[in-house]
């Protein structure tokens, strides 16, 4: 989709600090965190909501999962836990209409979150 934010960033037209990256997912550090460690997973498909994912898209969604959590391994906060939000339409609070899972760590998250 030529005007989505995260397209762009897949693509390289906007600049990312990319943390993995394969044929089916990116993950990249989020300009405005709100942890010590908080990234984005995104799928490189074009799909708006977690609504609009399709019975041929279960394999993706749970890739995205497990990249979240290798990313994760990697930046040695796996054991020490994390968050994975995805926000769902615009009452949510989804600003970009591409799915996106955020993750956060790094230090202890508080329950509600807001």
């Amino acid at each position: 989709m030529s005007d989505c934010i995260f397209c762009k960033i897949i693509a390289g037209e906007i600049p990312s600090e990319v943390l993995f990256e394969d044929e089916d997912s990116f993950a990249f550090k989020e300009i405005n965190p709100v942890a010590p460690h908080h990234f984005l997973v995104v799928p490189r498909k074009h799909i708006a909501t977690v609504n609009d994912l399709g019975d041929e898209d279960r394999e993706l969604a749970g890739h995205l999962l497990q990249v979240a959590a290798e990313v994760c391994r990697k930046l040695g906060v796996a054991e020490s836990g994390y968050r994975i939000v995805s926000n769902v339409n615009k009452d949510a609070g989804q600003e970009v209409f591409h799915i996106h899972l955020h993750v956060l760590a790094g230090r202890k998250l508080g329950w509600p979150p807001g």
